[in-house]
């Protein structure tokens, strides 16, 4: 029996490749707003750019899920269904992306596609869901990850169902309720993602370490995180809807419990790392480095999601570029950096010391990647704080000024995000050729 979530994980990589070519060719328009108008523009290069990374966050951990499921002696059942997962998400992510460029929209922000295409993505997490439990409720004592994953899917069918709350005429009619909702969704299924990516993180920690006196996954402290990530996903979201009216007692919740879960996995990796010998770094060179890496942009995202939890300056961050930064931060720096080290870990088999030495590039791609991630994400909070400034100036510029002075962080933007092109792309050709079995000579 192969492993399902190698199907899995190729989609993932080719939805990561829309993803960065979509996002390279959007952020010229930043820079010529004529840059493809007449043909695609910017109103169809950000759905397809938005809507590819989704199903790369998703389609990856779920490559994940089903690979750690498979190393754990898999039912036959979980297997053969994972087929019928597969093509119904496969159908859905290509339909949706295909949609776009016919301009078939209908959706809301984040999710613009026709609500049509929802039923077969919802269908799929509830076989996702299914297969899961099926083989996982054969392990006695699950580990923190188990418990994680089991709630990360749950939790997902649930709020991507409240996602199509809009459909209902009563809501779509209040545009309060239909944006309240819509702003709650978007703040709680990143929490959901979150179950499924830093479960996986966990699992790999275990799997690196391969010694049961260090694993995490019993710990009290990581089940600790698991519990606030829980309550991180279902209070979270309020501090989303800050400058919308509603009761303070919802945004009171929400500010207090803002990315506190963060503080724990920091906590989590500085302990485990402590217990990881220099053997282990260099035979899991990648998944190591990788985890690692998240971990500074935890550390990163954490301080700026402090600062725009504070109602104060959300008034001025709310809208601009800080919390595109924001998202790109975690979306790229911790989700997809944990993800490559999964997507290492489960299928590179290659993870020796002397293949690494022949892949010297790599290496150097994973700290190109990080520097470029870096300026691309000081150049949108720096627009981004500038734009916040001048939308509060009673006294501002002319809104044609005002995008003038922004060029320079745009220009820095674009080149940055060419590096993040570049590097990610890299990454994604190395990993699909491994995976589809058409691996070259890397040495150098």
């Amino acid at each position: 029996m192969t492993n399902p979530g190698k199907k899995f994980a190729i989609l993932a990589l080719f939805m990561l490749s829309i993803a960065i070519i979509a996002g390279l060719l959007a952020s010229i328009s930043y820079l010529s707003p004529e840059f493809l108008k007449e043909k695609i523009g910017f109103s169809v290069l950000r759905p397809v750019h938005v809507s590819a990374v989704y199903f790369w966050i998703s389609l990856s951990a779920t490559a994940g899920v089903y690979s750690a499921l498979w190393n754990n002696n898999m039912s036959s059942f979980t297997s053969k269904m994972s087929y019928f997962h597969f093509v119904l998400i496969a159908i859905s992510a290509l339909g949706i992306l295909i949609s776009y460029f016919f301009k078939n929209f209908g959706g809301r922000e984040y999710w613009e596609y026709n609500p049509y295409w929802a039923i077969p993505v919802l269908i799929s997490w509830v076989l996702f869901l299914i297969n899961y439990l099926h083989s996982a409720l054969k392990i006695k004592n699950w580990p923190v990850y188990y418990w994680m994953w089991f709630t990360g899917i749950l939790f997902f069918i649930f709020i991507f169902i409240e996602n199509y709350l809009w459909l209902i005429p009563s809501i779509r009619e209040s545009f309060i309720k239909d944006l309240t909702i819509q702003w709650k969704v978007n703040g709680s299924i990143v929490g959901a993602y979150n179950q499924l990516i830093y479960a996986t993180a966990f699992y790999l920690m275990d799997k690196i370490t391969d010694n049961k006196a260090h694993q995490v996954g019993h710990k009290k402290i990581v089940f600790a995180m698991y519990f606030l990530g829980l309550a991180n996903l279902m209070f979270n979201w309020s501090h989303h809807i800050y400058t919308l009216p509603s009761d303070m007692y919802v945004k009171y919740i929400g500010y207090l419990v803002s990315m506190t879960e963060w503080v724990l996995f920091l906590r989590t990796i500085f302990l485990w790392k402590k217990t990881i010998d220099e053997f282990k770094i260099n035979a899991h060179y990648f998944p190591y480095r990788f985890l690692i890496a998240s971990e500074f942009w935890v550390f990163i995202n954490l301080f700026q999601a402090l600062l725009m939890s504070i109602p104060a300056i959300n008034a001025y961050t709310h809208g601009t570029h800080v919390t595109v930064a924001h998202a790109m931060g975690t979306t790229i720096g911790i989700n997809t950096m944990i993800l490559l080290a999964a997507l290492y870990m489960f299928f590179d088999g290659k993870n020796d010391q002397d293949s690494h030495s022949h892949r010297r590039y790599l290496k150097n791609n994973f700290w190109f990647l990080q520097i470029s991630l870096l300026f691309f994400f000081l150049s949108l909070d720096i627009s981004g704080v500038l734009k916040g400034l001048w939308q509060m100036d009673k006294h501002a510029l002319p809104f044609s000024d005002m995008m003038a002075n922004l060029h320079p962080w745009f220009i820095l933007m674009f080149i940055s995000g060419c590096g993040l092109f570049i590097s990610l792309g890299i990454y994604c050709y190395y990993l699909l050729s491994v995976l589809l079995k058409r691996i070259t000579n890397y040495s150098i």
